[in-house]
């Protein structure tokens, strides 16, 4: 999630599930150019429509989750049309109005906010076009399935990333930079982290000294907020909760300011090579590692089933169900587990293919490669 939802559960070869995914995070691929479509041209299978949502929020959408379900689509006899809203709801709406009209069989769709998901859903439903919510589950609408990683489950290991990073340091001061108020993964992730750290604050064994949402994860945005909150606290902080790895990033820039950079546990949440590399460093304490491969080879799986008008067929397949709390429905969803990543556990990012070894030790970090024997 970027913005984006910590059990494991065994999946091929010995594996944790969450540990499957051959290139769930690589860099490669996808074209850079996040409105350029991908498929389309001479495809022989049934076609279908993907929309992502931009590519300022989180480094993923264009790197990961663009070649990685064009390749899952394509696996499964489909023709992928994957095509980028880049942060504009009216674009996102035209895209998938274009998508309707040139009959795709099945609509994907990663949205802005959820009543521009919840409308292009009504629309498509209204032709015929069964609509699955990829990543993020839009509150109101009428999707007919939802398939991403367990967000709850994503608050949850970053509550225990901090507490790992902060121990038992009575009185600690936390700032929380947490996610859009628009996106529903950003309520599910503060309901896991307070899951998790409530009795700490509810004890006063941590003080949260300042709070706040970022408006579409903008990275920028989060450092001049974390800024202002910890000048507010007279420079004092002694951990620092942060919803996803680009604004972590923004976070650890600030602490370089102040010269407290690698003395505050930062937490974060995708599993970047940036990222990565500053826990290397000591700078970012912990992420959290989402196999990108599994959410698409999942949703292509539903894809396939729902294209070929096979209800019960992806019915299996949505064992779990996500509550839309606007509407009061539960929707059929695929829910994926998450890793906590700490310094000592990167090399199982890179043993999993989630990132390339050259991708994260450049020249600061070649040192802690070399330690954790990451090649």
């Amino acid at each position: 999630m970027g913005r984006t939802s910590v059990a494991l559960i065994a999946a091929g070869a010995g594996l944790m599930l969450a540990l499957s995914a051959c290139g769930a995070n690589t860099q490669g691929g996808g074209g850079g150019g996040g409105g350029a479509t991908s498929g389309g041209a001479g495809g022989a299978g049934v076609k279908v429509g993907v929309i992502l949502p931009d590519t300022a929020s989180s480094a993923r959408y264009e790197s990961f989750d663009r070649p990685l379900l064009d390749k899952a689509l394509r696996a499964e006899g489909l023709d992928p049309d994957i095509q980028n809203a880049q942060g504009d709801v009216q674009k996102f709406s035209q895209l998938a109005d274009g998508m309707i009209n040139s009959g795709v069989k099945v609509l994907i769709i990663d949205s802005l906010n959820s009543e521009s998901g919840a409308a292009v859903a009504k629309k498509a439903q209204a032709s015929g076009i069964p609509v699955i919510d990829y990543d993020r589950l839009n509150l109101g609408g009428s999707s007919d399935y939802y398939v991403s990683f367990d967000a709850t489950k994503i608050g949850e290991v970053q509550g225990q990333g901090l507490l790992l990073g902060v121990g038992e340091k009575q009185g600690a001061n936390i700032i929380e930079i947490e996610g859009a108020a628009t996106d529903n993964n950003a309520t599910l992730v503060i309901n896991g982290q307070k899951n998790v750290l409530k009795s700490k604050y509810d004890s006063g064994a941590y003080k949260v000294v300042g709070s706040q949402q970022i408006p579409e994860w903008n990275n920028q945005q989060a450092g001049t907020t974390f800024e202002q909150l910890l000048t507010a606290n007279g420079g004092k902080v002694d951990g620092v909760l942060v919803a996803n790895d680009g604004m972590a990033g923004a976070v650890v820039t600030v602490l370089k300011k102040t010269g407290l950079a690698g003395k505050v546990p930062v937490t974060g949440q995708d599993a970047t090579p940036d990222g990565l590399q500053a826990i290397l460093r000591g700078e970012m304490f912990m992420t959290v590692f989402k196999p990108i491969t599994e959410e698409a080879n999942a949703t292509a799986k539903v894809a396939a089933a729902l294209a070929k008008g096979d209800k019960a067929g992806a019915d299996k397949l949505a064992t779990a169900t996500a509550d839309d709390t606007k509407n009061g429905r539960k929707v059929k969803s695929v829910l994926l587990n998450t890793v906590l990543i700490t310094k000592d556990k990167v090399k199982q990012v890179v043993d999993a293919g989630g990132v390339k070894a050259s991708e994260i030790c450049v020249a600061d970090t070649k040192a802690a490669c070399d330690q954790l024997g990451i090649k």
